[in-house]
Formats: C-alpha cells, sequence, structure tokens
C-alpha cells in the first residue's frame, strides 16, 4: 500500500469524462485529490506559486493571479521553460498531497484516489496500487473537446501528440472506465474495480 493507504491512480487523455468519474468516486466515498484543482488554487490570487512564477515568467501575472493562457504561450513548445515551470509546480503539488494523506489517515480512509491527467507521463502510477483509465472513442473525445471554448482541431492534435495515447493508457490499466456508452456504463465498471480495491485494502489492513 502506499502512503499506509490503498491510492487508486484515476486518469485518461482530455475529454474522456475524467472529471465525471472522479465525481462517481468521491459519491461512493472514495476521497480524490484532484492535480488540475490543486494547480488552479496555486495559480490563484493569493495562491503559492504566483509570486515564484511571476519571477521566473515575468508579465504573466494579471490582476495577482497567473494567466494561464500567457503562462501557456511561455512554456508549450519550450522544454526548458516547461522544465522550470514544473520545478516550481511539482515540489508544492507533493505538500499538498502528503496533506491530503495525512487527513485521510486521520480520518481512518483506507482507500484515496489521486486524479492525475498526466499520470502515466509523469510515472505516477509508480505510486498507485490500482491505474483506472477513463477512455471514449476517438470521435467521442474529439467532439466533446471542440465543443469547448476556444478549442481547435489543431490545438487539440497538439494535446494529443504531448499525452500517452489512449491505446497505450488502455492496455496498462489495472481497469478501464469506459465513458462513451452512457454514465450507467461508467458507474458499473467503476464499482466491480471499487470491489477489487476494497478487498485489497481490507486484506492489507488484516495484515497490519
Amino acid at each position: 500500500m502506499k502512503n499506509g493507504r490503498f491510492v487508486i491512480g484515476l486518469t485518461g487523455s482530455i475529454g474522456m469524462g475524467k472529471s465525471e468519474a472522479a465525481r462517481m468516486l468521491r459519491q461512493a466515498g472514495i476521497p480524490v485529490i484532484d492535480a488540475d484543482a490543486e494547480v488552479h488554487k496555486l495559480l490563484a490570487k493569493g495562491g503559492r506559486a504566483v509570486a515564484p512564477i511571476e519571477a521566473a515568467f515575468p508579465g504573466v501575472v494579471k490582476d495577482g493571479a497567473v494567466d494561464r493562457p500567457s503562462l501557456g504561450a511561455r512554456v508549450f513548445g519550450d522544454d526548458v521553460a516547461l522544465k522550470q515551470l514544473e520545478g516550481i509546480i511539482h515540489p508544492m503539488l507533493g505538500r499538498g498531497e502528503r496533506a491530503f494523506m495525512a487527513r485521510a489517515a486521520r480520518n481512518r480512509q483506507p482507500i484515496v484516489a489521486r486524479d492525475v491527467p498526466l499520470l502515466f507521463e509523469t510515472g505516477g502510477e509508480t505510486r498507485c496500487d490500482m491505474v483506472l483509465v477513463v477512455s471514449a472513442p476517438k470521435h467521442i473525445q474529439t467532439h466533446r473537446v471542440l465543443a469547448r471554448p476556444g478549442v481547435t482541431l489543431e490545438r487539440l492534435e497538439q494535446i494529443r501528440a504531448k499525452q500517452t495515447p489512449d491505446a497505450v493508457k488502455r492496455r496498462r490499466a489495472d481497469h478501464i472506465l469506459p465513458s462513451g456508452l452512457g454514465k450507467r456504463v461508467t458507474r458499473e465498471a467503476l464499482a466491480k474495480a471499487l470491489r477489487v480495491a476494497r478487498r485489497k485494502a481490507a486484506k492489507h489492513y488484516a495484515r497490519t
């Protein structure tokens, strides 16, 4: 068990329905730490990352918060700048996750979930006991993403190029949560995965 808890890693490419799967996990009583939400907090007004990011990338802070489009334009396609940004953000995310795990331990939560879009890309699966991949057919993914304001097909292809292909994620998953056939199918697949997780967590705590 990771961090003394049974840790579920939840991931999926853009537009695959990961946010809905995370809501289903919370509804099932599983605490979820959302990496994207944590980043938003760090970049928002008063966030701990605002000052160091402004120092590293002057001009990206507007009205006291990091302007994500401006920051994205500075680091997209620039590996050196991206590494510099990650060097600021990742340690802060790590502290937030440790606090989350400590709260789960105090509340005697045997299972927790990490919602991380780039789980495989960052090697984060090594810190999970089970990985759930949310997946939908490519045409559904495309339709969902292009419905978002300001997203073009070119931009979508750029994002896909930065992410581990869905087919690879599916092969590496412990369980796949299909999201293109309606919420009922997703919920049933998640329930099956949670039954396995709860059995494994129970065995762990019976030994400790």
